[in-house]
């Protein structure tokens, strides 16, 4: 772990602001910019105290289907006893700012920045802020796709800062990836990593593979391609990328460019039945 992580606040612009910004949304991608977070596009859930939320990801059909991205708010004494509805959804908790205490199989977990929470489907868990500050933390979901035979992956806490980045290959660790689940373990149908570049470091070809992405932007700043295109971002912007949009990187400094990065992994393509004109 480098320096803090950055996390909305909300808030109101002046009236005398420029409307000019950097939001888009386009065939292949989106870019949900910091400047954009504010008090007006908060969502409340249900069940959750003191709470609020922005929706960053959800599932469209034709864009990014498999995953929904919160950043979560939660003012002192708030939290929840019943935070997922669903029962097939996985979760992925990541703290940015304050204290969470997470409490599951009776066991409690306090998470502070840094801190990394994996949650299976049907766990019993519950979130509440017990600190004097708030806590703001991302909270990836995605439906599980349970496999004949591969049992269930368990659930566990850990921090940023007690894992190891692991290199990329050929890049002298400019480019390394912080891996909180074994790649190969086929258990897991998604990884949530930290990907973290120093000045200067870049992906050297443009990406273009089936998984979906959610880039949130943890720390710095770096140009990245995303399609036809070479767009600028900073802390607290949220790229969203549809399967097969191309992308690569160039971060230029001066500090690190970090981002947390969900993407589905190790299932089958789904294949929808085939139409017979015989109705058969």
């Amino acid at each position: 772990m480098t320096g803090t992580y950055y996390a909305p606040t909300g808030g109101h612009p002046p009236q005398t602001d420029l409307l000019t910004g950097r939001a888009v949304f386009t065939e292949a991608y989106a870019v949900i910019p910091k400047g954009v977070m504010r008090d007006i596009v908060t969502s409340v859930l249900p069940f959750w105290e003191k709470t609020r939320a922005w929706v960053i990801a959800r599932p469209l059909s034709g864009f990014a289907e498999t995953f929904s991205q919160y950043i979560m708010e939660v003012q002192p004494g708030g939290g929840s006893e019943k935070p997922e509805p669903n029962n097939q959804a996985e979760a992925v908790l990541f703290v940015v700012e304050g204290e969470l205490t997470v409490e599951l199989d009776g066991q409690s977990h306090r998470m502070e920045p840094g801190g990394y929470a994996f949650l299976p489907p049907a766990s019993r868990w519950t979130a509440r802020n017990e600190g004097s500050a708030p806590v703001r933390f991302h909270w990836i979901r995605k439906a599980y796709e349970e496999v004949e035979g591969i049992p269930l992956p368990e659930a566990f806490f850990i921090n940023e800062k007690d894992v190891a980045p692991t290199p990329m290959p050929g890049t002298e660790g400019r480019w390394a990836t912080t891996r909180f689940v074994d790649p190969d373990d086929v258990r897991h149908d998604m990884h949530v990593t930290i990907v973290t570049f120093e000045p200067g470091a870049v992906i050297p070809f443009a990406e273009t593979h089936v998984m979906e992405h959610g880039l949130y932007v943890l720390e710095g700043k770096a140009v990245y391609r995303l399609n036809r295109d070479w767009v600028e971002v900073e802390a607290g912007d949220f790229m969203w990328l549809r399967a097969f949009c191309p992308q690569a990187c160039y971060a230029g400094g001066p500090g690190k460019f970090r981002y947390l990065l969900y993407k589905d992994v190790n299932r089958h393509a789904a294949l929808k039945p085939l139409w017979r004109a015989t109705g058969r």
